[in-house]
């Protein structure tokens, strides 16, 4: 960003107190009289930086009661306008608008705020520039007025909403960005030229200065939930509830006493026989909530030193989901060093205790952050203590460097384990559309982070070189709006020295006129060796392999919206001899602007699907898959909501043959018995749930599932999906109220 931009960004706003604002949609010139007006909206899909198609203003003003902001879109009639509604946090292409703002404005952690143009909503937390997390929820305000030539919103953001450090005198410098989505075509203008798209985001939001303001709130949420299982006649019913706090700007509490374990979410079925556990976002207000402070994250997929899912996860000693005896959590800042602290305890002699510890400090340029975890857990006669350091660097516009430095001490059953990871990523914008970037980690084949944390993998020495060019001065009659391609080659070794895979890859991500994206992929990997599939019995090597992959997505289109995708590829034993493929598509039908069907279906083949019997023997398998995937949404207006939600899934798999693996890691055909395998498993969720106000919900759900695993695989996997409709592992029926008390 230049400096004359800069100094622009800087304009310092009226100081004379701000009207209230009525929050209708209308905006009222006396209402707006004080604000700051934004005009200039440039296009960031496609990332050109052209004018916006369509004239875009917003207003900016502070109030007491918090951030407001303004939106007037014109829309001419031949736009079609978007009149689908969409629950919250959806992600469906629809008319839109975004508030982005970086409180502290420092560039590390931001609040996304957006207004669809059927008045539904989303919010996220942003972090590590350009990462959403849509799993919190925040109270505020919002509208929408339409007329003949275009559409108008109103937010209002409440300065209790999030953490904000002190500042002096009489004005606070908030980071913020606006933007507007165009739904028919996919076209989103921007103030400032800012795009996620691009290394650094977060960052790049333009510095505003507004009058101090500052609020307190104290929140109590209690809630009840009564649960019947109607297959074993089983009957639960709990009590508890959270606490938010927050005197100042400097200082928030939030506690939770008996939570649930959030059973009005259901999650995505799946069947995993790896050895890498499957990962889950986390729905449960308390552990949402303001979270963003203690995001310690690596280039690996969903890494994090606190990992809130494992916390009321499976007990230590079996016996299902662990209870929550209460669980704290404290943020704040002083100057400009902000600090979190957070503990939770489970119930009964299995209980485990977690406690983390954040720290950062902003500079202008930079960000340094420490955080620690430890996690008790007296079942296994354990103790794991992670400690982090990770620094974020802007030495120029076109470069952000981002390091990570991580050590683990585990001492499990009187023995002790040390050992230390560290990774950097440094991301290089140049001209004309061109960027680069490099990635290396290493992870010591003892560090260990998933008593508290969530890392796929430990053992790992990875490096790449990726070369991106972004084309968006495309033809005119190109049904292409812009593509985006990239080339990257990466390498990667265990702590051992073997190889674990060697690629190169190339892909491209598209967004069409017509408002739909595809994205395709090829990856050409070398020979390797697996090292997990034997669980820690030698690994095994592979043949080198291919695979390619794209995926199409078209929003709604008069009554229907689709997606597909479709893979070819090899692997296991048999490399590119035997090549598998998947294929997946989900049309979505419109009943209505409010009710919504869908039934989608997967279909996969894997000739050589390799899976662990014992020790160092495996099974090469000729494995068939088929998924349902379907459901409704029915909004009832606008506090009522009615979901159906069914997921089936069968596999099966016929033993081609049986291995054992030798030292070298060579697999030798054996003659031991392999059984063949199928598996069927279903999840049925019915959910009603009516907003009472805002955070305070009525759920009444109905869920049935069931999972089932036998040694055999004959029938044919459309005959086992329709046995998986017969299980009944339990059925139950849950109702729970949760009304949130603002003093």
């Amino acid at each position: 960003m230049s400096t004359v931009r800069l100094l622009a960004f800087l304009t310092v706003l009226p100081l004379a107190p701000a009207l209230a604002i009525e929050v209708d949609g209308r905006i009222d010139p006396d209402e707006w009289s004080g604000a700051r007006h934004v005009t200039d909206f440039r296009k960031t899909q496609p990332l050109n930086g052209e004018p916006g198609s369509l004239p875009t203003e917003a207003w900016i003003l502070a109030t007491p009661d918090g951030l407001a902001i303004a939106f007037r879109n014109v829309q001419p009639a031949s736009v079609p306008r978007t009149r689908q509604r969409v629950q919250r946090d959806f992600d469906e292409q629809v008319d839109r608008v975004n508030l982005m703002v970086d409180f502290d404005g420092d560039g590390r952690t931001a609040y996304n705020f957006t207004v669809s143009s059927t008045d539904d909503i989303y919010d996220a937390i942003i972090s590590n520039e350009s990462s959403f997390n849509d799993d919190w929820d925040g109270d505020w305000r919002h509208a929408v007025a339409e007329d003949a030539d275009g559409w108008s919103v109103e937010m209002l953001v409440p300065w209790h909403i999030a953490p904000m450090r002190g500042a002096e005198g009489e004005l606070r410098t908030l980071g913020l960005y606006l933007d507007r989505v165009v739904g028919a075509t996919g076209e989103r203008m921007a103030w400032p030229l800012a795009s996620y798209e691009r290394p650094r985001f977060v960052s790049e939001f333009a510095p505003v200065e507004l009058r101090k303001y500052s609020q307190s709130l104290l929140a109590i949420t209690p809630y009840a939930s009564a649960l019947y299982d109607k297959v074993d006649g089983s009957g639960e019913t709990k009590f508890g509830g959270d606490v938010f706090w927050k005197p100042n700007g400097q200082f928030q509490l939030t506690a939770t006493v008996n939570p649930d374990f959030g059973q009005v979410e259901s999650d995505d079925l799946v069947v995993n026989f790896d050895a890498t556990e499957i990962f889950f976002s986390d729905k449960r207000p308390f552990f949402t909530e303001n979270q963003g402070l203690f995001e310690f994250t690596t280039p690996s997929d969903y890494s994090q030193l606190l990992y809130t899912r494992r916390i009321g996860g499976p007990a230590d000693d079996g016996s299902g989901a662990a209870d929550i005896d209460a669980a704290l959590k404290l943020n704040g800042s002083f100057g400009a060093t902000k600090y979190g602290v957070f503990s939770a305890e489970e119930a009964g002699e299995a209980g485990r205790s977690f406690q983390a510890l954040r720290l950062v400090r902003d500079f202008p340029t930079q960000n340094l952050g420490l955080m620690a975890t430890h996690v008790d857990r007296p079942f296994l006669d354990r103790e794991a203590t992670v400690v982090g350091i990770d620094h974020d660097w802007r030495p120029t516009p076109r470069w952000n460097v981002r390091t990570r430095l991580i050590g683990s001490d585990i001492r499990d059953d009187g023995a002790t384990a040390r050992d230390t990871g560290a990774t950097v990523w440094a991301d290089y914008e140049m001209d004309r559309g061109w960027r680069q970037q490099w990635i290396a980690m290493h992870f010591g084949d003892e560090l260990e982070l998933n008593d508290a944390g969530y890392l796929a993998r430990n053992s790992t020495n990875y490096a790449h070189w990726q070369v991106q060019r972004r084309f968006t001065e495309l033809p005119a009659d190109s049904r292409y709006a812009a593509k985006d391609w990239r080339w990257r080659v990466s390498g990667n070794y265990n702590d051992h020295g073997e190889r674990l895979n060697h690629q190169f890859r190339i892909s491209r991500d598209s967004q069409l006129r017509n408002g739909s994206s595809e994205y395709a992929q090829i990856n050409v990997n070398s020979a390797r060796v697996d090292d997990l599939l034997t669980r820690g019995n030698g690994p095994v090597r592979l043949p080198p392999s291919f695979g390619a992959y794209v995926e199409y997505s078209r929003p709604r289109k008069g009554d229907w919206a689709h997606e597909l995708e479709a893979e070819l590829y090899g692997g296991g034993l048999a490399g590119n001899d035997r090549l598998g493929y998947s294929l997946a598509y989900t049309p979505l039908y419109f009943v209505s602007d409010a009710l919504n069907v869908y039934l989608g279906g997967y279909l996969e083949h894997t000739p050589s699907w390799l899976v662990w019997q014992r020790d160092t023997l495996i099974g090469e398998y000729d494995a068939r898959e088929a998924h349902i995937d379907a459901g409704f949404t029915w909004l009832l207006g606008r506090r009522q909501e009615l979901r159906l939600k069914l997921q089936a899934i069968a596999l099966e798999g016929e033993l081609r043959q049986a291995y054992r693996i030798a030292p070298d890691g060579e697999a030798l055909a054996s003659a031991e018995t392999v059984d063949d395998l199928s598996v069927r498993t279903l999840g049925v969720q019915l959910r009603y749930r009516y907003e009472l106000a805002p955070l305070s919900f009525l759920y009444v759900v109905y869920g049935r599932g069931g999972y089932a695993e036998d040694p055999y695989a004959d029938q044919g996997t459309g005959a086992l999906l329709g046995d998986a409709f017969d299980l009944r592992d339990d059925e139950q029926l849950l109702v729970k109220l949760s009304y949130r008390f603002e003093i």
